[in-house]
């Protein structure tokens, strides 16, 4: 039977919410808060993927999720995610040679990088190639790649996708940023090129964030799912780009400005690239943790909606074998961890007519690996999944007059949170323009990848929407966007004195929506024409 209309969906889903068939049970403060202050808690070590701190935090949520009644979707809470994990180790090089001239990048100034190739030792000596944005997208008539032979070759590239113009200022939806922009988008499609690498130029205004935060990514170890990888991949800083380029005899600016033209080719620099990346390397299983809320409808229970919220952070390093800094992620992903905790328990005392997982997906900092592996082996299938409400870095400053839904305008999830924003008296958060691409950069877009209807519901700090429309907005709006020096930091700690009345009233609506598609009639559909919306394993 072919799925309803967006239009049909959205008739169903009001009519459900406006007969009172959600009854969405209230999420209560204190246990969020208790969930929170543990999990960002020096005693789990910034819950780092592959660390003891992280086999401490799936043992306490699975351990939690059977304490408030969630059943198992398996044998237990647990989904194993088989991973590779590899540290970019002191010794490693990083050279370029334009003629007699060496270049020697400083690992964490000039540059980051590591390989993904399980090996432990990986050696390049290859050609130098900018490609502009490196991007092939047949859908945006455009293609960096073309006319080049980019095997073997080191490919430099800009982060970002093509700005728009007079003459198309929709090119790659305008302002925003879309996947082809995002820096996984770019490592993924060097391997498909048959690339001996890549590295891309980092500007705090392209990527969104500051130097310091690959920096500190790649001083980390760096996972991802076993399957082929690039032998380098990484970052170089802006400063050191422009002293590449110069050596090479090419002006950077020159050759990005070139690179925003449509029919713009790569351009050779006459370099030579030189890399001997030495790895720890080891293979490890890590997990995804899920429990249920069995459905009520002996036919709609066997389909689900899924709230999903990635319990993991960056962990810990140590020096001598003592701890030397943990990353204890408060916000990052602690909040949304402990809110799926305590919206869990609000749920399971009234199941809705679906059934309703709770999933925290594992090595989510490490490119959306725990939720990249559910949609490849999923405990519930796809197609019968009706929507992924994901939560990341929530409100920590106080009530909101609105919520932030960006994304939800894809499909019929839209037309629901309205509904339900209107039921607890909030207004949607205006869109505004996607510049970080925070649609690509959490788990929820794996799912959407697959086909299933999904957003990042209501974040006030990544969402691209603002929602800074607080009830107490003194001070509130500074708090919030102040916490971006913290984002990937040290400094993201638990604070008692946080007022979490705004990542209650977040959890809340997320809960309401997940019980608005749970007891409506039919699925949520795409927007006719959404890309997503044609894939599905």
């Amino acid at each position: 039977m072919p799925l309803p209309s967006p239009r049909a969906c959205r008739a169903l889903l009001g009519a459900a919410l406006l007969s009172g068939a959600v009854s969405a049970q209230t999420v209560a403060e204190a246990p969020l808060r208790a969930h929170l202050a543990f999990l960002a808690d020096d005693l789990l070590e910034g819950r780092g993927t592959g660390q003891r701190g992280g086999q401490l935090t799936v043992r306490y949520l699975e351990t939690q999720a059977a304490a408030l009644g969630l059943k198992p979707l398996a044998q237990g809470y647990r989904q194993k995610v088989e991973l590779v994990g590899q540290k970019t180790l002191p010794g490693s090089t990083l050279r370029f040679d334009a003629g007699a001239k060496q270049l020697a990048a400083a690992f964490g100034r000039d540059a980051v990088y590591a390989n993904a190739n399980g090996r432990a030792d990986s050696a390049i000596a290859a050609p130098v190639l900018f490609v502009g944005y490196g991007i092939d997208a047949p859908d945006q008539n455009w293609n960096d790649f073309a006319g080049a032979d980019v095997k073997g070759k080191l490919l430099v590239a800009m982060v970002n996708d093509p700005q728009p113009t007079a003459a198309e200022p929709e090119r790659f939806a305008g302002k925003s940023l879309t996947w082809y922009g995002r820096w996984t988008y770019k490592f993924e499609e060097a391997l498909r090129q048959g690339a001996a690498g890549i590295l891309l130029i980092h500007t705090a205004a392209s990527s969104s964030y500051p130097w310091s935060v690959p920096a500190n990514s790649f001083g980390h170890e760096q996972f991802h799912l076993d399957g082929p990888g690039n032998a380098l991949q990484g970052w170089i800083s802006e400063d050191f780009a422009r002293t590449l380029f110069a050596a090479a005899g090419q002006d950077l600016d020159r050759l990005r400005a070139a690179a925003e033209v449509r029919g713009f080719r790569p351009v050779a620099l006459d370099v030579q690239a030189h890399a001997a990346v030495k790895s720890a390397v080891r293979r490890l299983t890590e997990y995804n943790v899920a429990g249920m809320v069995p459905g009520s409808d002996p036919k709609l229970a066997a389909e689900a909606v899924i709230y999903s919220a990635h319990w993991d952070h960056l962990g810990i390093d140590e020096q001598n074998g003592k701890p030397d800094h943990i990353w204890n992620g408060a916000i990052d992903n602690g909040s949304g961890t402990a809110a799926l905790l305590a919206m869990a328990q609000a749920a399971v005392a009234h199941p809705a007519r679906r059934t309703q997982i709770f999933l925290w997906p594992c090595a989510e900092e490490q490119g959306l690996l725990g939720s990249l592996a559910w949609v490849r082996a999923p405990l519930w299938p796809l197609a019968r999944t009706a929507a992924d409400l994901n939560l990341d870095s929530m409100n920590f400053v106080g009530r909101t007059r609105d919520i932030g839904v960006a994304g939800a305008e894809r499909s019929s999830l839209y037309a629901a949170s309205a509904q339900v924003a209107k039921s607890m008296g909030l207004a949607l958060a205006a869109p505004t323009p996607d510049l970080g691409g925070a649609y690509f950069r959490a788990d929820h877009f794996s799912f959407a990848k697959a086909g299933v209807p999904a957003f990042n519901v209501g974040s006030a700090v990544f969402s691209g929407d603002g929602s800074f429309a607080f009830e107490h907005p003194q001070g509130a709006v500074e708090k919030m966007r102040a916490f971006t020096r913290d984002y990937h930091q040290v400094s993201d700690q638990y604070d008692p004195s946080w007022d979490l009345s705004g990542m209650v009233q977040q959890a809340q609506f997320t809960l309401n929506l997940g019980y608005a598609v749970a007891n409506a009639p039919a699925m949520p559909a795409w927007k006719a024409g959404e890309a997503y919306g044609k894939v599905k394993r």
